[in-house]
Parts: C-alpha cells; sequence; structure tokens
C-alpha cells in the first residue's frame, strides 16, 4: 500500500524542499537535521496504524489511563545514507529494536550496476512491526535486496518501507516484489536517469550527510 504524503499540505514539504536546495545542501548539518525531521513525522504516520493497549498510569494526584503501542518495532536502514533519517525515528520509537544493512551500487565501466550486500546486523523480527528507512527509493534493488536479507531473520507483523523521496519505476518494483508492504514516502519523481538516479530528485543523500566518498 502507498502512503504518499506529498498529497497533504504539512511541515513535510518544506522540509523536502530544503534538501532539494543546492544552496542549502551547502550546509551538512541542516541537511542531516532536515532528514531526521523527516524521520520524525514519517514516525507520526506510521504509528498511527499500530496496536495499542490501555495502560493505567499513576500520577501525583491520581491514575490516568493511556493508550500505549502494543507492538513490538524494529527500524532498519540502509547505510550509510539511512543514518540521519533512522535516528529521527529513533526520536519517537525511542525502546524500539534496531537492525542495519550495508548495501551499495558497484558500479561497471558499461554503466550497469550491481547490489553489493556486505553486512546485515538485524534482531529477531518474528511478529515485529519492520520499519526500514533511506532517504531515496530509484530503481528499488537495494531496497529489495536488504527486505529479502532482513527476512532470514523472521517473518515481520507488517512490512513498512519509509522514504524522503521515491522514483515511480522504484515505486512500482517494490510493490510488485512485495505487494504487502505499506511504503510511505515524502514524494515522488517520475523520471530515472540512465544511471538510474532520480529526477529532479536532491544528488547522494549519503555524500550530502556526510561528505564524498572515494569509490575503488
Amino acid at each position: 500500500m502507498l502512503h504518499n504524503l506529498q498529497l497533504k499540505n504539512s511541515l513535510l514539504s518544506k522540509f523536502i524542499g530544503e534538501l532539494r536546495n543546492i544552496e542549502v545542501q551547502e550546509d551538512r548539518m541542516r541537511f542531516r537535521r532536515n532528514m531526521e525531521r523527516i524521520g520524525e513525522v514519517l514516525a507520526y504516520e506510521i504509528s498511527q496504524t499500530l496496536q495499542y493497549q490501555p495502560t493505567d498510569i499513576e500520577t501525583p494526584m491520581g491514575v490516568a489511563q493511556v493508550q500505549t503501542c502494543s507492538d513490538r518495532v524494529v527500524i532498519a536502514n540502509i547505510l550509510r545514507a539511512g543514518m540521519p533519517m533512522h535516528n529521527g525515528f529513533l526520536h519517537y520509537f525511542d525502546q524500539a529494536d534496531n537492525a542495519f544493512v550495508s548495501a551499495y551500487r558497484m558500479h561497471h565501466k558499461d554503466g550497469s550496476f550491481d547490489i553489493n550486500l556486505q553486512y546485515v546486523s538485524c534482531p529477531d523480527l518474528q511478529d515485529a512491526v519492520l520499519i526500514l528507512c533511506d532517504p531515496m527509493l530509484a530503481t528499488g534493488a537495494s531496497m529489495g535486496i536488504a527486505i529479502k536479507n532482513l527476512l532470514d531473520y523472521g517473518k515481520p507483523k507488517s512490512i513498512h518501507i519509509a522514504t524522503a523521496i521515491s522514483s515511480a519505476p522504484g515505486l512500482e518494483y517494490i510493490q510488485r516484489v512485495y505487494p504487502d508492504a505499506h511504503i510511505w514516502t515524502g514524494a515522488i519523481d517520475e523520471e530515472l536517469t540512465a544511471k538510474s538516479y532520480i529526477v529532479p530528485g536532491l544528488g547522494d543523500a549519503g555524500d550530502l550527510s556526510f561528505g564524498p566518498k572515494v569509490q575503488a
């Protein structure tokens, strides 16, 4: 199921606008903070779909009943670009378990690429709510491989994919491969370049957060 948050007006559009803005992008701290804030917005939206149960809380003046989340939540990200958004989710799901996937594009001279998966660290996912966050959903290849490997750790109760910006082809791919997954995105761009980068997109989210990298 696709949840396209750009269809309703909110401060999320401001945060995404600043992510895209080449002048604002020069401030790495602001870029990371905007990614965190997008994670916070998406965390709140996803929280409304979870299961809750009444709990009695003792106050200085008596007892109050509040609704507390009864689902076990696991937050995962694809390193390294997903770290700031992951932190935003942790600001809201502060008791969540966590998973980490190292996957990146290995480019070839002909312009094609393969997804190189190097590392997975994950708790038991059986009957948990899995939230996998990554700033950009381009082709969907990295996301698809990440989910496939995470499922080795158990069958989640539900899968939520959280992205700041998605491409239409990437969404179509993930919906075809994982039709039961919930996809939450702040914006949808229609186009991919010949090298599978989102247009207009925002550039390389990992480089903008942490600085440029050298790939052998």
